[in-house]
């Protein structure tokens, strides 16, 4: 099988021809167009209470919601949150980039397996230097901190007891639905 493989750059490229319309749920990894999974209504609640719990940020990071992160030249993802560095005005003309943020977030139901073992290692090389994963599945939140090579130093599974994000103290238990 011969594969194509795509820049960002193609990948916008078919955005503007149409080929990917403004509501596929896709994203770039390694030059490959891959399809997300939907939204339910459980990821929708702890996006929502994510975005409510860390707005308290708002002067030191910008929340960017669903919105595109530029990791490498062939790999563009949509993270469920994440916290980039301000102003939001140096987004005004590019997309934000791996330098730029200072902690992603996914939500994951359907999507665990693939957002450790696919995006969380895109993630370590790209240099985030965190990541929280939200485990609908077991209701838990996976904390990776510290990136090396393409992993974390630090890995922990939250039940309860508080997140630390930024230094704001988040109850582990506001986050899960």
């Amino acid at each position: 099988m011969i594969r194509h493989r795509f820049s960002a750059e193609d990948f916008h490229r078919m955005a503007e021809a149409g080929i990917l319309g403004e509501d596929d749920r896709v994203e770039l990894i390694r030059g490959e167009v891959v399809e997300l999974s939907p939204i339910g209504k459980r990821h929708a609640y702890v996006l929502n209470a994510l975005v409510d719990l860390l707005s308290p940020l708002r002067d030191r990071a910008v929340l960017s919601v669903q919105n595109p992160l530029v990791l490498f030249p062939d790999t563009e993802v949509y993270p469920d949150l994440a916290l980039l560095k301000p102003p939001r005005t140096r987004y005004r003309d590019r997309l934000p980039e791996a330098k730029d943020a200072l902690l992603v977030a996914e939500v994951a139901e359907t999507s665990l397996d693939h957002d450790l073992e696919v995006k969380l290692p895109l993630y370590a090389q790209a240099g985030i230097p965190e990541v929280l994963v939200v485990d609908l599945v077991r209701d838990g939140v996976h904390v990776f901190r510290h990136p090396e090579g393409e992993g974390y130093r630090e890995a922990e599974v939250l039940e309860d007891g508080e997140l630390s994000v930024l230094g704001l103290k988040v109850p582990v238990k506001e986050v899960l639905p």
